[in-house]
């Protein structure tokens, strides 16, 4: 059970006073970065600024509760908005709830059946192609807030969205691209100036003094939304089979990115403090709070990495500071949140395309086009590409077909079987080839053995004087049923020929293999030796019987 032991309980054995303080400190500006984050991240959703709050505040503190990672700050993020946008406009609100409820289960499963190691199973080309490609979706969602347009239909997709901003272009409001490029303007600059107060928090005090002193005709949150701060009700989703059966893969898509996202965030986070992090724990959590997140009004959540960074820099070490974060945010939606109606819609804009940049890693897709296999550079823009046409799940699901492909290329292409060159043939006199006896040909088979790789398996031809053959397979680690109907096929092709076949050096996996399917007992045990020089004595010992 220690591979499900929460971090708190490990952190509280030799918690410190000094520790705590650490964590609270950590925790207080943590909440301070995320609470114009978790609106800005909320309104590009497509829901209510408080439900970021509410996700964050009831994500947060669970999975920090219950994670994994010691660090992790948890709450909603860039990767989803896009997703949660299309579910809204799909099934509402209570598919919504229904999908992250769904996507929460699916992640405690994965926890319990401790698949914590998935993420080593997703290339990092396609990890890479579809948050670049998040990226360019959130810029292009936040073009009519950044520049005040008015669009004239309500695009969902978000080609359309892109289609239509460049329609609607010549509605501009000018006073809006002023505010917005105001706000991208503190975002760049302030942290030289003075990086211990959040960027973000400055551009939104600025801007909603500006908007609000000069009367700028600038839409703010309070024009297009009504501000609540009243605490999130726990609220059950009205559970139906359509509803579930329509939403299902969407739940599906918000757990796989949920457990990826974060597993990442827990990786850097682990190079950043030198620790390890509980994977199994984490995914359980994950689940638990995106379920709790649902039912108490929020949406998906997940690891985010900024803000996880932002704790440890700021001296958070244990679950406390994410918890601490938590009760912050709490505070603010009941003591601050109708001061949220100010923030101008430009400046939540900025906000998230400074967030677009910061998620894009363009400098990494750069680096991976240039140094990388043209096939894997590939691969990364057509997830890339996917991601921004169509959606996340077309993305993943081509992604990972094209790169199982090209693997299986990969790996049929270094498969060989190539006979043996013998000494008579070579003239060698140096010692350096194994004497074979005359009556025996040697195949040596290297490389995985698998349905890409069997057509390699060869067809003897009778040679006079050749009537045992040596397949030596040291050098392959694994063999698939498909693999093995070929070298069934040869060795019954043999035995018509009256050639003895001798397995040599068969492995563990391949071994297996042949046990069962039936074909180890059809052979013979005494035709499979372990090396090549057993091979040999007991191919003359054939020889010796046959005389």
């Amino acid at each position: 059970m220690k591979e499900l032991t929460p971090q708190l309980i490990d952190s509280m054995r030799h918690y410190s006073r000094s520790g705590f303080v650490k964590d609270l400190t950590a925790g207080i500006i943590v909440a301070i970065i995320a609470l114009p984050l978790s609106i800005a991240l909320a309104l590009a959703s497509g829901v209510s600024p408080e439900q970021g709050l509410y996700t964050a505040i009831t994500a947060g503190f669970l999975i920090s509760a219950l994670g994994g990672s010691r660090v992790q700050i948890a709450g909603p993020t860039a990767a989803f908005a896009t997703i949660v946008a299309g579910i809204v406009a799909r099934s509402g609100m209570e598919g919504l709830a229904t999908a992250t409820v769904l996507a929460g289960i699916l992640l405690i499963l994965m926890g319990l059946l401790r698949m914590g190691s998935m993420i080593k199973f997703i290339p990092y080309t396609i990890t890479t192609g579809f948050t670049a490609g998040i990226a360019v979706t959130i810029l292009i969602g936040q073009l009519k807030d950044f520049f005040g347009l008015t669009f004239e239909g309500a695009p969902v997709e978000t080609m359309e969205k892109l289609g239509e901003a460049v329609r609607t272009f010549h509605t501009v409001n000018w006073a809006a691209a002023g505010v917005g490029c105001l706000a991208l303007v503190i975002l760049i600059l302030w942290p030289r100036v003075l990086p211990r107060i959040p960027a973000s928090l400055m551009a939104v005090i600025v801007t909603a003094g500006a908007v609000k002193l000069l009367n700028l005709p600038v839409n703010t949150i309070g024009d297009l939304y009504t501000i609540s701060s009243a605490l999130p009700a726990v609220r059950l989703p009205a559970l139906s089979y359509d509803t579930v059966a329509a939403v299902l893969p969407d739940a599906f898509t918000i757990a796989i990115l949920a457990a990826i996202e974060s597993l990442l965030s827990a990786v850097v986070a682990d190079e950043m403090i030198g620790a390890r992090h509980n994977s199994n724990m984490e995914l359980v959590a994950q689940g638990v709070g995106n379920a709790a997140s649902a039912l108490f009004g929020g949406i998906p959540a997940t690891g985010a990495i900024a803000r996880t960074a932002a704790n440890i820099k700021n001296g958070g070490r244990t679950p406390v500071a994410g918890m601490v974060h938590a009760v912050v945010l709490l505070l603010v939606l009941v003591l601050l949140m109708p001061w949220a109606a100010l923030i101008p819609m430009p400046c939540i804009a900025a906000i998230l395309f400074q967030v677009a940049y910061n998620m894009s890693g363009w400098r990494t897709v750069v680096k991976v086009v240039q140094h990388s296999p043209k096939s894997d550079a590939a691969v990364l823009a057509v997830t890339f590409l996917l991601t921004v046409v169509f959606d996340l799940v077309v993305a993943i699901a081509v992604g990972l077909s094209l790169a199982c492909l090209l693997f299986m290329k990969r790996m049929a292409d270094v498969a060989d079987v190539k006979e043996w060159e013998y000494v008579e043939d070579t003239g060698d006199d140096q010692g350096r080839l194994k004497p074979v006896p005359a009556h025996v040909m040697v195949y040596e088979i290297t490389g995985p053995m698998f349905f890409g790789a069997a057509d390699k398996i060869p067809h003897i031809q009778q040679d006079a004087g050749r009537n045992v053959l040596i397949l030596r397979m040291r050098g392959v680690p694994a063999m698939d049923i498909t693999a093995l109907n070929g070298l069934r096929r040869l060795y019954e092709e043999c035995r018509a020929k009256g050639i003895q076949v001798i397995f040599s050096h068969v492995n563990e996996q391949p071994l297996s293999v042949f046990r069962k399917s039936g074909l180890y007992d059809q052979v013979g045990a005494g035709s499979f030796a372990p090396n090549i020089d057993e091979a040999l004595v007991r191919a003359g010992d054939l020889a010796e019987s046959r005389r």
